[in-house]
């Protein structure tokens, strides 16, 4: 997927600037032709274009097909909508995760506003100018859907009548011992707080300390690397604090102290130290002393594979987890994201403790970076899948309002996720929300308490072999 991103990326700037090109020569004619104002204007009215309608990422074309496949044993029942209302041919018995496949095709104002699926009181977002194949999630829908009373309305698009339902069933994981795997502060809310502030046995296992990026601390008369290290102290504090809001009790919970960025490296040399990119610092210990049990890498502080492996084959064994939530290695594309994940499979491998299962989530997109699209408190549809993936199953527990703004909050304690916009983004929200009809929520300013605050949260269940 990288690779086709890295294409779709090349392509994307080089018709950017093909167009840049053309406008320029365009202005310089008319600048010749008629007055120096009109050239004014016309950027003025070029830029608020851009920032309307054109500077979302997308990295694959609105009409490409989404392309999901499920187990052979997952009940796919054929339905139709008329009148819009939805009828199946069969019953979707006890499932608790509801998966329909639809055909949108947007209308004309579809490729100017956002195009979205009204589904009972739940409203789910698409691309502008969609025309292909989606899936909405018509999880906690169950009983409108057997009564016959569940309606689905298209908004700046068009639903075709044939559609298909996949009905999965699962366990309720919350009932089962859990494991979370954080590769940096604030992952666990942003892909499960609803889950795991229910959860009846719950762990918390943060890799990193999330130390760069700290421009902001330099506000405060910090060079670089002092900087650095407040920020790495105060995510590290995060990462054990914020979770007792979901009522997990700091014992639960881990920080490794591993550095941001640094993984796949350590990764690529197992028994190679590496050191902060910004803090200068290249002592794990620095931000363990609250961790409630002593970890092989405490021996002697060093970022390496090796250490990593050792320090979550000591959790896996500690916490006894049946099932462990952590990023989905083929849609999540953020690095570190991506070797936390194997690491927590090398470990697995190497530990006398083996959960059963594993549920993925995704908190970053290759291909699209608004998705979950739409306002905050609606539901979750599958996100894009232009490339075949696993036939994983899914499930896709609720949040009722309460413990949504519970969630919310638990978000606005994450240090990286405060501060306000900058003045750029700030303008562009204000021409989306003016021309385009975009909304943000009251309850923070970060893009994530869009995306993340919804009445459902959304996992690919993998079982484990033995």
């Amino acid at each position: 997927m990288s690779a086709r991103k890295q294409a779709l990326l090349k392509q994307h700037r080089r018709q950017k600037r093909i167009a840049l090109l053309v406008a320029l020569v365009l202005l310089c004619l008319l600048g010749v032709f008629a007055a120096w104002w009109w050239v004014t204007l016309l950027l003025l009215v070029g830029w608020i274009a851009h920032e309307a309608w054109f500077a979302d990422h997308l990295f694959y074309a609105p009409d490409d097909d989404y392309s999901y496949e499920f187990a052979q044993d997952v009940p796919a029942l054929a339905g139709r909508i008329e009148a819009g209302r939805l009828s199946l041919d069969g019953d979707i018995g006890a499932a608790d995760t509801l998966v329909l496949q639809v055909q949108l095709k947007a209308s004309w104002l579809g490729r100017w506003l956002d195009p979205y699926v009204l589904i009972g009181t739940d409203r789910q977002d698409f691309e502008r100018g969609v025309d292909g194949r989606r899936y909405l999630n018509l999880s906690g829908q169950q009983d409108a859907l057997v009564g016959g009373t569940l309606q689905l309305r298209g908004c700046f698009c068009r639903i075709e009548p044939a559609v298909a339902l996949f009905a999965l069933s699962n366990p309720d994981y919350a009932e089962q011992r859990l494991m979370m795997i954080a590769p940096h502060a604030d992952d666990a809310e942003l892909a499960a707080f609803g889950l795991y502030s229910r959860a009846r046995d719950v762990s918390i296992v943060t890799l990193t300390q999330g130390e760069i990026e700290a421009e902001t601390y330099q506000a405060l008369k910090l060079d670089n690397a002092a900087a650095a290290r407040l920020k790495g102290r105060l995510r590290a504090w995060d990462s054990l604090a914020v979770p007792l809001w979901g009522g997990v009790p700091q014992s639960q919970c881990l920080q490794l102290g591993y550095y941001c960025l640094q993984l796949p490296a350590m990764q690529a040399q197992p028994e190679a130290a590496f050191a902060s990119r910004e803090s200068g610092e290249g002592d794990i210990r620095s931000v363990r002393a609250a961790n409630s049990i002593q970890l092989p890498g405490d021996a002697d502080g060093l970022p390496s594979w090796r250490n990593l492996l050792a320090d979550l084959v000591a959790a896996l064994e500690h916490f006894q987890p049946e099932v462990v939530v952590t990023p989905h290695p083929q849609l999540d594309p953020h690095s570190d994201h991506v070797a936390s994940t194997q690491a927590l499979l090398e470990a697995i491998e190497l530990s006398s403790w083996k959960p059963k299962t594993l549920l993925l989530y995704a908190n970053h997109l290759h291909d699209n970076d608004r998705w979950p699209m739409g306002p905050a408190g609606f539901g979750i549809a599958l996100p894009p899948a232009i490339e075949a993936l696993p036939a994983d199953g899914v499930w896709s527990p609720g949040l009722d309002a309460a413990r949504q703004l519970d969630k919310a909050m638990a978000l606005a304690m994450q240090h990286d996720l405060q501060g306000a916009l900058p003045l750029k983004r700030r303008i562009r929200r204000l021409i989306q929300r003016l021309l385009v009809g975009r909304r943000w929520p009251a309850t923070g300013e970060d893009e994530f308490f869009r995306k993340a605050v919804r009445r459902h949260e959304l996992f690919w269940v993998r079982t484990l072999d033995g």
